[in-house]
């Protein structure tokens, strides 16, 4: 089972609309969250821009819905793909990561 979908919010490639269910098990568990995903035009060399547009409270998620994860910033990959960039999202919300608050 998918816990989030993605895809552009209308004609322009560069932006996107996500959804992701709270995961199971998590304190987020019910929890329908949506997010923002900016391409820059050097993507997939650069990365997305993603942030919650629902308010959550979490250690690596600002009150602006600035995601602290390091494959979003530092440890970038051309390889990493939506998919998995939401996945990595997805395990966040399961276990905060305490040590890269914001």
């Amino acid at each position: 089972m998918s816990y989030f979908s993605a895809g552009p919010k209308g004609d322009n490639i560069y932006e996107w609309r996500s959804t992701i269910l709270g995961p199971p098990g998590s304190v987020y568990e019910g929890g329908v969250f949506f997010l923002d995903i900016t391409f820059s035009p050097d993507y997939p060399f650069k990365p997305p821009k993603v942030t919650f547009r629902t308010r959550i409270y979490h250690c690596n998620i600002n009150s602006q819905g600035v995601i602290c994860l390091d494959i979003l910033k530092d440890n970038w990959s051309p390889a990493l793909t939506i998919s998995k960039v939401l996945l990595s999202i997805c395990s966040l919300l399961t276990d905060c990561n305490p040590g890269k608050r914001l």
